[in-house]
């Protein structure tokens, strides 16, 4: 990986157990193509394209920054795009995705790192160059979403690699106890 920038994005990573039981379930569809490797299945909340590797500290302080409550993502939607391209997506958006998704772009864009304006349509990629798209098929996968992540994608011999070069949790938001009249 070149040591003057970095491909970075931002990202909901998928437990391990789940991308085991998501790629179990992707490969008894018989889709050909070029399935993502389950060590790579994520969620792509930002992504930033080539960035200054000085800048990576700077990243890290804006993520550390954001408070988000945890949640729980639900991916129980097949679709599909140009070229093969196949993904899991939510039927309904839990609103502390858009709304994570969103602060950390306003961050990113008030720190003068240009990004694409377009909404969010989370989605977590399955396989790319698919021969065909299965008629029947019933996702059901869910996890809770508990932290969020920095990664550079970084092309080996093997193929792509996501690294981690940090990750933060999301916790709940303070609930303040209720006024309560004296009896």
């Amino acid at each position: 990986m070149p040591t003057d920038t970095l491909r970075l994005f931002f990202a909901l990573p998928c437990p391990r157990d789940t991308a085991e039981a998501i790629c179990t379930w992707r490969d008894g569809l018989g889709l050909g193509g070029k399935p993502v490797a389950a060590e790579n299945l994520h969620l792509t909340l930002a992504f930033l394209g080539q960035q200054p590797s000085a800048r990576l500290e700077e990243l890290q302080l804006l993520a550390a920054a954001i408070e988000a409550p945890p949640f729980e993502l639900r991916l129980d939607r097949l679709g599909g795009g140009r070229q093969g391209l196949l993904w899991l997506e939510p039927s309904r958006m839990p609103d502390e995705l858009p709304a994570l998704a969103s602060e950390l772009q306003q961050r990113l864009l008030a720190s003068g790192i240009a990004l694409d304006t377009r909404p969010l349509r989370a989605h977590l990629t399955l396989v790319r160059h698919a021969g065909a798209r299965p008629r029947e098929a019933h996702p059901d996968f869910a996890w809770p979403v508990e932290r969020f992540v920095l990664y550079a994608s970084e092309n080996t011999p093997r193929g792509v690699r996501y690294l981690g070069l940090g990750n933060w949790p999301l916790v709940p938001r303070l609930q303040l106890p209720r006024f309560r009249p004296p009896h």
